[in-house]
C-alpha cells in the first residue's frame, strides 16, 4: 500500500530460515518502489486465531485515513478464519506496529458447504453503491471455486452476501484472489475507495495452476456480481498475469502516481539445499502497471511481410509449453522464431532464448512468445521448462512486435506485444558467476524480420534488506 509518502510491502515470511514455516508478515517500507529498508515483522501468530499461521491478505485505506490489513489465520482448530491488524502509531511514518483487535477473528468459515481448510486470502476493500464495503475471500464452496462476498459498514462487522462475487465449477479453489477496475484507453489506475467511472471494466484475478489467471467483465452493482465478458469451462484457457513461474500476485492504488501497480512473487527452481547455502529463497519481481493496452518497448521487431504465417492450431492453446518445446528456436518456420539469446556462455553451451513465431488463424493473427530455459544451465537437478504464451495481434496495422527483456542473476522477465503476453523465468547458469555471458539477436523464419530499435543498458543494484530502527 502507499500511505503517508511511504510504500509499505508486506510478505510471507520465515525469519528463521530459508525453507517453508513459521511464516510472519514481513515488512518492508520504501519511496521509490525499488530501494527498500527491511522492518520488524507486523503480523506474528500469537493469538488463538492465527497461532498456527499468518497466512496472506490485503491492505485497505479506511474513510479518515485509517490504515487497516485483513489476513487469514489458521486457529487453535486449523480452520482458516479472517483477522485484522490496526496500526498502533499512525504518526510514525514506517508504521514499525501493529495491533490486533480482541473480537478477532471477524469471519469464520460458518455455513453450508464451507471446506474450513480451503477459504482464506480477502482482498482489498471495496466500496458499493450503498456506502457499505465490500472484499471477497478465496474459498471452496461445494467442491467449487469461489469468490465469497462480504459486507460491513466499518470494516469489523461483516456479513456474508447470499452468493458469491462469481464462482466457478472449473476449479476447487482460487487462492489469493484480486478484484479491480481499469479504465479502457487510460493509463491511470483507479482507486476502488472511490467511485468507479462509467465504462470501467473490472479485472477478477485468481492463483491456482500454478499460476496467475484472470478475467475481464463488468461488475453488476444492481446484482452485487462479477459478470465476465466471456466464460471458458475450460480453465487451461483462461488468461494469465504471466505465462511463466509467478504466482500469488496482488495489486493496488498508487495514490501518488494515480496508477494501479500489481507485484507477483516466484519460487526457485534449485534445490532447498541450494536455498539453505545462498540463506533465502523466493524474489519479489519488477511491479507492472496495468491498464487495458499497454506499450513499453525497447525492442522493435519489424516484419517485412506478414503473407509467411504459418497455420494456427487452436489445440496449442491446451499446451502452449509443449508447443514451445516442439517448436523451438532451431525449427524453421514462415514468421519466426525470432528474438533474443540471453545469459549465453562462450561457447553457447548455457543460453535461454526469449523469441516469437507469428500464426495465421482464420480472421487474425495469433503470436506466440516462448521463454527456453532447456539450456539455460549446465547445473544438473534444475527445473527447466520451455514456457510461452499466446496473444492476438493486429499485424495489418502495425507491423512491429516489441519486447522488453529484464535480466538479473536467476531471472529473465519478459514483456512481448507490449506486455500483452509476460514470462517470468528462473535461470541459474554457471556463466553467470563468472561474469561472462552474451546477448543476441536472432531469426530463424524464412521471411526477413528487421530489428529496427535495439536498447540495451545494465540496471543498477537496488537496496534492498536494509535495517532501519
Amino acid at each position: 500500500m502507499y500511505y503517508n509518502g511511504i510504500y509499505h510491502e508486506f510478505y510471507q515470511y520465515n525469519p528463521n530460515g530459508s525453507v517453508w514455516g513459521n511464516i510472519v508478515w514481513g515488512h518492508s517500507v520504501s519511496t521509490d518502489l525499488i530501494n527498500w529498508i527491511r522492518l520488524e515483522p507486523a503480523i506474528e501468530g500469537n493469538t488463538p486465531s492465527d497461532i498456527n499461521g499468518c497466512w496472506t491478505g490485503s491492505a485497505t485505506i479506511l474513510t479518515g485515513d485509517q490504515p487497516v490489513i485483513i489476513y487469514t489465520g489458521a486457529d487453535t482448530e486449523k480452520r482458516q478464519v479472517q483477522n485484522i491488524v490496526l496500526p498502533k502509531n499512525r504518526s510514525d511514518p514506517y508504521l514499525r506496529e501493529w495491533t490486533k483487535p480482541k473480537n478477532n477473528p471477524l469471519i469464520e468459515p460458518v455455513g453450508p458447504g464451507f471446506n474450513s481448510n480451503q477459504f482464506r486470502d480477502p482482498t482489498t476493500g471495496w466500496i458499493g453503491p450503498d456506502g457499505l464495503w465490500r472484499i471477497a475471500v478465496g474459498a471452496e464452496l461445494n467442491g467449487y471455486s469461489a469468490a465469497l462476498l462480504y459486507k460491513s459498514k466499518d470494516f469489523m462487522q461483516w456479513t456474508r452476501v447470499d452468493h458469491p462475487l462469481y464462482s466457478s465449477n472449473a476449479s476447487t479453489m482460487w487462492e489469493c484472489p484480486d478484484f479491480f477496475a481499469v479504465l479502457p484507453g487510460k493509463n491511470n489506475g483507479l482507486d476502488l475507495s472511490a467511485a468507479i467511472p462509467n465504462g470501467a471494466k473490472h479485472v477478477l484475478k485468481m492463483s491456482l495452476d500454478y499460476c496467475d489467471k484472470y478475467m475481464i467483465g463488468v461488475y453488476d452493482l444492481k446484482h452485487d456480481m462479477f459478470v465476465p465478458d466471456t466464460v471458458l469451462d475450460d480453465r487451461r484457457l483462461w488468461l494469465r498475469i504471466d505465462y511463466g513461474n509467478y504466482y500469488a500476485s496482488k495489486s493496488f492504488f498508487d495514490s501518488k502516481k494515480g496508477r494501479r501497480i500489481i507485484w507477483g512473487w516466484t519460487n526457485e527452481t534449485d534445490s532447498t539445499s541450494d536455498d539453505v547455502a545462498k540463506g533465502w529463497a523466493g524474489i519479489h519481481l519488477i511491479w507492472h502497471t496495468i491498464f487495458l493496452k499497454q506499450a513499453d518497448v525497447e525492442v522493435d521487431f519489424e516484419l517485412t511481410s506478414i503473407d509467411a504465417a504459418d497455420p494456427f492450431d487452436p489445440s496449442w492453446l491446451l499446451d502452449t509449453e509443449k508447443h514451445c518445446r516442439e517448436a523451438d528456436a532451431s525449427v524453421h518456420g514462415g514468421l519466426g522464431p525470432f528474438g533474443l539469446i540471453v545469459l549465453a556462455s562462450d561457447n553457447m553451451d548455457e543460453h535461454t532464448t526469449v523469441h516469437f513465431r507469428v500464426y495465421k488463424s482464420e480472421q487474425k493473427y495469433i503470436v506466440l512468445l516462448c521463454s527456453d530455459l532447456r539450456r539455460s544451465s549446465l547445473r544438473p537437478g534444475l527445473y527447466t521448462p520451455a514456457y510461452g504464451g499466446f496473444f492476438e495481434y493486429d499485424l495489418e496495422k502495425e507491423k512491429k512486435i516489441s519486447l522488453r527483456t529484464l535480466i538479473d542473476r536467476s531471472a529473465v522477465e519478459s514483456f512481448g506485444g507490449g506486455g500483452r503476453a509476460c514470462i517470468m523465468a528462473r535461470v541459474y547458469p554457471a556463466a553467470v558467476v563468472d561474469g561472462a555471458t552474451h546477448m543476441y539477436a536472432f531469426n530463424n523464419g524464412s521471411s526477413t524480420v528487421k530489428v529496427s530499435q535495439l536498447k540495451a543498458w545494465s540496471m543498477t543494484r537496488a537496496q534492498v534488506n536494509l535495517k532501519k530502527g
